[in-house]
């Protein structure tokens, strides 16, 4: 196993995000970050502070459970039900998906459905702290913490201390993604 970032990294990275996503809002109001279970919700937890702090405001964040809206579910066998915890109404609002992977598009196509079922967004962005490429669906992230490479079996993990006790990315050659 390589590591590929460091919780250095990890903090520029999510400091640089957050100033994007303040850009392109034209400021912290409307938001609202849904980070996508696991490692998803803390970094939207991390984001949201970093938003309020520059902003002086506070940001609503919570956690979108993607489970029950996947395509691959007969394949991949049974998975555990997580949290979904949306604080504000999404109506109108301008609804930030954070994941730590973009691998596929397909946990991205779930979110989307899971939230159309929760309201009617003004509109729906995209961080992502690591895309790595080969895409089967036609998606990609608005906010890019870092653009990583990947062969198609490698394995790319992003720890984040809220889960795994430390934060970082790591590679493993040719492992099941």
């Amino acid at each position: 196993m390589s590591r590929l970032l460091d919780a250095d990294d990890l903090a520029r990275m999510l400091k640089r995000l957050a100033h994007e996503l303040i850009e392109a809002n034209h400021g912290a109001d409307d938001l609202v970050l849904l980070g996508i279970q696991t490692r998803g919700v803390p970094l939207a937890e991390r984001l949201a502070e970093l938003i309020g702090d520059i902003e002086g405001t506070t940001v609503p964040h919570g956690a979108l459970d993607t489970t029950l809206y996947r395509d691959d579910l007969d394949s991949k066998g049974p998975r555990s039900i997580s949290e979904t915890r949306v604080p504000v109404d999404v109506d109108g609002r301008t609804v930030v998906l954070v994941d730590d992977v973009l691998y596929t598009g397909r946990t991205i196509r779930a979110a989307l459905d899971a939230v159309a079922e929760l309201g009617r967004p003004a509109s729906i962005r995209l961080v992502v702290l690591v895309d790595r490429g080969h895409r089967e669906l036609p998606i990609r992230a608005d906010h890019v913490g870092k653009n990583l490479p990947t062969a198609y079996g490698d394995h790319i993990k992003v720890l984040v201390a809220e889960v795994d006790g430390e934060d970082g990315v790591v590679a493993e050659p040719g492992g099941a993604a």
